[in-house]
């Protein structure tokens, strides 16, 4: 073989540095080499010959030359090179010099198709940051796709999320379009679970103006749902809307149910019918949430309507939403439906469970249906199942509140021996029921059940005395205030003053006054109010024996009204004063600003008992002292020269007699003494006291007229009225109180009061021992 007698292989394929010996350096020559070449076959026979091939410039030459013709390099020798070298350097400078030293120029159509054989994912990148240095390089959604890809095989989130940063920026400074590998990394990242940087990596790609597919969107939708993040999901949906994606069946599954959990029934409506009409058949946990958030919403129609649509295509209600349906329709208060739906549930072969049977036996319970709800009480006893303190109460509640005694008490022991705790309420609606059917022992053994169970029981059995009190029942009330005390049971003292009352209005005197005494020794303070209601009972009283015990309970008030009364009935040596100024200095001690309803009171009543008692000259006094204190303000009226007027409306008998001869007494001083004489002068009775004063001013033949209200006369008629001696003597109360003159009809507010005979009768002394 001579010099010129080459290889073909060494002539081919044989390229600078690639042979074993790294001295051989080889030249580069840009003509055509002009000798012959022989090529020989292994016995040295000559194959071919003709004319030589230069050297190509590797990076620069895309072809060879054979002979004098352009030989184009192949694209798959080209990859398959490009392969070669990558799987062998893998990475670092050393494959970067390998790839600058390629005998032809690649293009990013041998890039991408390296990336399809190269599974290795850093060799992978390292070939692609190599081909972006070079100027050849053009972005390529393709490629982007085939690196995420292989990152995404080896699970490699971090070098997804770098070279995303790196499509940022790429997608920043070209004006290519790159959604594909978009779309990818969100799609990728958000099946991973990688909530924080999908949903940020889902926000640049909206901020650099990318097109978001329909799956990305389902995939970030999904990953926000299953991490209980619904309103995120709802925020990609709107988002989803306004670019005008569609979801697919999978999300719509998520979606739907997500909507109506959170309460957003109108949207999951919409995507219900939307679901409808694109045919995805909707699943039974779309069916099932929309039937039960719909009926918790109280939008009973469109749950029905839903579950009949349910029933329509197929699928079999569950259980769980058996109890949905029954529970909203029981809490609305349609119990038809709810039990329809009961029996339809058992009809199903489901059992209700202990919290079913719990709500359908207390809705009905509540709703007074008490023959149902103990009917399904006895079946849920039958199945097992200990019904709750809550249940036994609600029951035995309603019965008691019924006034089903046998069937509240049945519950009760039932509860007892099951070994359950009834609860407060449970114990006060069932003692309220036995005071009402007057069952005192019953009540009694009750209340000390209670207190064996750790409560409470001063207020439950207060509680049971005040029904007997409102009741009027008052010997039961005395009987049970009787257990309480024996019992060591405490009372307020309100219910104490409360059935005092009620004594004293049913004229038990002598039961009252131990109560009375028990009110005062317990630190409560008998106001003038009470006082006087007893000075009232007084005025009233005919029976002597019940007068003492009036008497004596008045005695007990220990209150100050009651020493002014024992010193109003003593003579002035005793009193050491007139009888005038002793009156003033009780009334200076009231103190007007708490107690003025309650003086003005005090006073009606103790000028009807002074009356009727006969004392004219004290009550004149006390009126006169009530006055001067503005008790009255209104009472007398003096209109210069036309017309003068008392008023008496407001009066008991008593005080409106007193006040009637006092102010007459009042109008002559000044009529006859000063010469003043008004054109008329009117008393206003109003119609309850106008016979009564009437009758008594016509034994002295007065002039007034009377008509419906009023008693008037002309001021020249009384006038002349007033210089009668008779008149004279009366209004200076020198005739005796006579029942027939001054008492007349008293008895129209007081029937009781026989003025005749107390006015004829010696006064009584108030306290024993002290003469009045």
């Amino acid at each position: 073989m001579g010099i010129n007698q080459i290889s073909p292989f060494h002539t081919l394929y044989k390229t600078p540095n690639f042979i074993g010996n790294p001295g051989i350096v080889r030249s580069y020559c840009s003509g055509e080499w002009t000798e012959d070449i022989e090529y020989l076959d292994e016995s040295g026979s000559v194959i071919y010959s003709g004319k030589g091939i230069r050297s190509v410039e590797p990076g620069l030459d895309d072809h060879v030359m054979v002979g004098g013709l352009k030989k184009p390099f192949l694209n798959a020798s080209a990859v398959a090179k490009i392969v070669e070298v990558v799987k062998r350097w893998k990475w670092g400078p050393e494959l970067e010099t390998q790839l600058d030293k390629l005998q032809f120029m690649p293009s990013m159509t041998h890039i991408t198709q390296a990336l399809k054989v190269v599974k290795d994912s850093d060799a992978s990148l390292s070939l692609f940051r190599w081909a972006k240095r070079q100027s050849w390089y053009a972005p390529s959604d393709e490629c982007y796709d085939m690196l995420f890809d292989g990152l995404n095989q080896s699970r490699d989130f971090d070098a997804i999320q770098s070279l995303f940063e790196e499509l940022v920026q790429e997608s920043s400074g070209n004006e290519v379009s790159l959604f594909s590998a978009y779309n990818r990394v969100i799609q990728f990242l958000a099946k991973a679970e990688k909530l924080e940087v999908s949903f940020c990596c889902f926000k640049k790609a909206q901020d650099y103006g990318c097109k978001i597919d329909t799956q990305t969107y389902n995939d970030l939708m999904m990953l926000f749902l299953n991490k209980s993040l619904p309103y995120k999901a709802f925020e990609i949906y709107e988002s989803m809307q306004a670019a005008g994606c569609l979801l697919d069946g999978s999300t719509y599954e998520l979606m739907i149910p997500s909507l109506a959990k959170s309460g957003r029934l109108d949207a999951a409506s919409k995507l219900f019918q939307e679901m409808k009409e694109r045919k995805f058949q909707p699943g039974f946990s779309i069916f099932a949430s929309l039937v039960d958030s719909m009926g918790k919403a109280g939008r009973l129609d469109t749950s029905m309507k839903i579950y009949m649509e349910m029933l329509g295509s197929g699928l079999r209600p569950s259980a769980t939403m058996f109890v949905s349906l029954i529970d909203s329709y029981a809490k609305a208060g349609k119990l038809d439906t709810a039990l329809r739906l009961w029996e339809e549930m058992r009809a199903a072969g489901f059992r209700p469970n202990f919290g079913l049977y719990t709500m359908i036996i207390e809705s009905h319970a509540k709703s007074g249906k008490l023959d149902i709800a103990t009917s399904i009480f006895k079946e849920m006893e039958k199945a097992g199942f200990l019904p709750t303190p809550s249940t036994y109460s609600c029951l035995l509640e309603m019965h008691a509140a019924s006034g089903q005694v046998d069937s509240a008490m049945k519950l009760y022991n039932s509860m007892i021996n099951a070994g359950l705790r009834p609860g407060l309420s449970t114990y006060t609606a069932l003692l309220t029921l036995l005071a009402n059917k007057k069952l005192v022992d019953v009540a009694a053994k009750i209340l000390l059940e209670m207190k064996s169970m750790g409560y409470s029981i001063d207020v439950s059995a207060s509680d049971v005395l005040m029904v007997y009190v409102k009741d009027g029942s008052i010997e039961l009330a005395l009987r049970w205030l009787s257990f309480m005390g024996s019992s060591g049971i405490r009372t307020n003292n309100f219910i104490v003053r409360q059935l005092f009352e009620s004594c004293m209005k049913n004229g038990l005197y002598e039961s009252a006054k131990p109560l009375l005494e028990n009110y005062v020794n317990s630190a409560a303070k008998v106001d003038l109010i009470l006082y006087t209601s007893i000075l009232a009972y007084l005025v009233r009283c005919q029976e002597e024996h019940n007068e003492r015990h009036l008497m004596a309970i008045l005695g007990a008030t220990k209150h100050k009204a009651h020493a002014f009364m024992c010193g109003l009935f003593t003579g002035p040596e005793q009193r050491k004063q007139p009888v005038l100024s002793f009156v003033r200095e009780f009334f200076q001690g009231i103190d007007y600003e708490l107690e003025e309803g309650a003086a003005r009171y005090f006073v009606n009543v103790l000028l009807n008992y002074l009356v009727l008692m006969g004392q004219i000259n004290r009550a004149r006094c006390v009126w006169k002292v009530a006055y001067e204190n503005k008790l009255f303000p209104k009472a007398i009226v003096f209109d210069q020269h036309i017309a003068w007027s008392l008023d008496v409306r407001n009066l008991s008998v008593g005080a409106a007699l007193i006040a009637v001869v006092h102010t007459l007494h009042r109008f002559r001083k000044r009529m006859l003494y000063y010469g003043v004489v008004p054109r008329r002068i009117k008393l206003v009775t109003g119609p309850t006291l106008k016979i009564v004063v009437a009758q008594m001013l016509s034994s002295v033949e007065s002039p007034f007229e009377v008509s419906k209200v009023v008693l008037r006369a002309t001021g020249d008629s009384v006038m002349e009225w007033f210089k009668k001696p008779i008149v004279q003597q009366f209004l200076l109360n020198e005739i005796p109180s006579r029942a027939d003159i001054l008492m007349h009809k008293l008895n129209i507010l007081f029937p009781s009061s026989a003025p005749e005979i107390r006015s004829l009768t010696p006064p009584k002394p108030l306290i024993a021992g002290k003469g009045i």
